[in-house]
């Protein structure tokens, strides 16, 4: 991973088999408002009392941790996000795999569960963090400009899965709580991306895609691929 780790909340902090039901990260923000809130409302500055405790309320729902029952099949690739599904193309990747491959490529509003989960089981052969623009994350140009943050995960067949994560216009900090040579499991938390973003998943490509281009998917649950 690039040394970078300004833009990446890796250190310290890993929800692997955590279930509280909000994000530690969010902390940062729902604290400092809440505290504001109440001091206002303390000050009789009751319109501004009410907004910073609005946006309390706001911040807490958006780092919601909901609790995800992950399909046990073994060939379904799951949706690491949270969103609708924006584009599936076939494409030349060459940054990590090498190879033509399936991309999936799932935009996230302002209004989705923001934490990612793995789409698979396996190992994580490498990290690589690149920054770039602020580009709104559904359009196709993001893909290629936008910071992001890629994971790849090795399965125990040698088959490889690449997880990108990408920020948006509004998106200004992707958070990775995974580490290279780490064991992951399929539907587990490893990152998220505070306030609007982009999830890619490339897969081989024989991949078999069980989703089309509108449909609305759940990190953790949906079946977006079958390997064959």
């Amino acid at each position: 991973m690039s040394g970078k780790k300004k833009w990446l909340a890796s250190d310290g902090i890993s929800m692997n088999n955590k279930t509280f039901p909000i994000v530690p990260d969010g902390f940062l923000f729902i604290i400092p408002l809440a505290v504001l809130g109440i001091l206002c409302v303390f000050l009789e500055v009751r319109w501004a009392g009410v907004l910073f405790l609005a946006l309390t309320l706001f911040v807490m729902w958006f780092f919601r941790n909901p609790h995800r029952v992950t399909p046990e099949d073994g060939k379904a690739i799951i949706s690491p996000a949270d969103g609708r599904i924006i584009k599936i193309e076939e494409v030349e990747e060459k940054e990590m795999l090498n190879e033509k491959v399936r991309k999936v490529s799932i935009f996230m509003s302002v209004f989705n569960v923001h934490v990612n989960r793995a789409p698979c089981s396996g190992n994580i052969e490498e990290i690589s963090y690149s920054k770039g623009k602020f580009f709104a994350a559904n359009l196709d140009k993001a893909s290629e400009f936008n910071e992001r943050n890629s994971v790849l995960i090795k399965m125990a067949d040698g088959g490889q899965i690449r997880t990108t994560q990408i920020a948006g216009i509004v998106a200004r900090r992707i958070v990775c709580w995974t580490k290279k040579g780490m064991q992951i499991q399929k539907g587990e938390r490893f990152g998220l991306i505070k306030f609007g973003s982009r999830l890619e998943v490339f897969m081989p490509l024989d991949t078999t895609i069980s989703v089309k281009v509108g449909d609305r998917v759940r990190a953790g649950e949906t079946r977006i691929g079958y390997l064959i």
